[in-house]
């Protein structure tokens, strides 16, 4: 069962413990007020939860056809996997540039994300099954596939937001990573762009 790749009690103890942050702080480069990085990184993980939400909601409730199954799980599946190639590939690539010292939690964070990645592969297998033989069963399947990925997510994202967010926030972005990691630009909500960058940008 692709449960048992849920985090393990003792690396779950490891990224637990986040503490609620406080008001949005703001950073000012070049005379532009703009949301700090760590606030950034806040909002696209909420918009991550938002839109497995969205999913969940709808296997629970709209019974969708296996096209519509199945393209709904990509858009899910691609946003979120985008969304950590972009952290693989750029943000920690100049994180470990700036802050050596961080490399063992970079590591961490990346083992993280191959373990979601074998998840969401096997999403994406469900999926297409489900577009095959459309019958309860098979949403059930995904079901119980999505309810572990959230959990897993969840873990994650609380460690990464607290280990990250004043290292984050010291760092001025180079190259186009930031698009990737904070940005979406298919599937957002299953159907619209989001994009953060301002200050007041986004949601959450």
């Amino acid at each position: 069962c692709w449960l048992q790749h849920r985090v393990p009690v003792a690396d779950r103890a490891r990224h637990g413990g986040a503490e609620p942050k406080g008001p949005p702080s703001v950073a000012s480069r070049n005379g532009d007020r703009v949301t700090a990085l760590s606030r950034q990184l806040s909002q696209a993980h909420g918009e991550l939860r938002r839109r497995i939400d969205d999913l969940r909601t709808r296997l629970g409730q709209d019974r969708p056809s296996g096209d519509s199954l199945v393209t709904h799980c990509l858009a899910f599946c691609s946003a979120l996997a985008s969304h950590h190639q972009g952290e693989d590939e750029g943000l920690f690539a100049q994180l470990l540039r700036e802050r050596p010292d961080m490399a063992a939690t970079v590591a961490k964070l990346v083992e993280d994300h191959g373990l979601i990645s074998a998840i969401l592969a096997r999403v994406r297998e469900l999926a297409a099954a489900a577009a095959a033989s459309p019958v309860p069963a098979a949403q059930a399947d995904i079901r119980r596939e999505l309810d572990g990925l959230v959990a897993v997510m969840e873990s994650h994202f609380a460690y990464e937001e607290r280990v990250l967010g004043r290292a984050l926030d010291g760092l001025a972005p180079e190259g186009g990573w930031p698009d990737a990691v904070f940005g979406f630009e298919t599937g957002s909500r299953l159907g619209t762009d989001f994009r953060l960058g301002a200050a007041g940008d986004g949601a959450d």
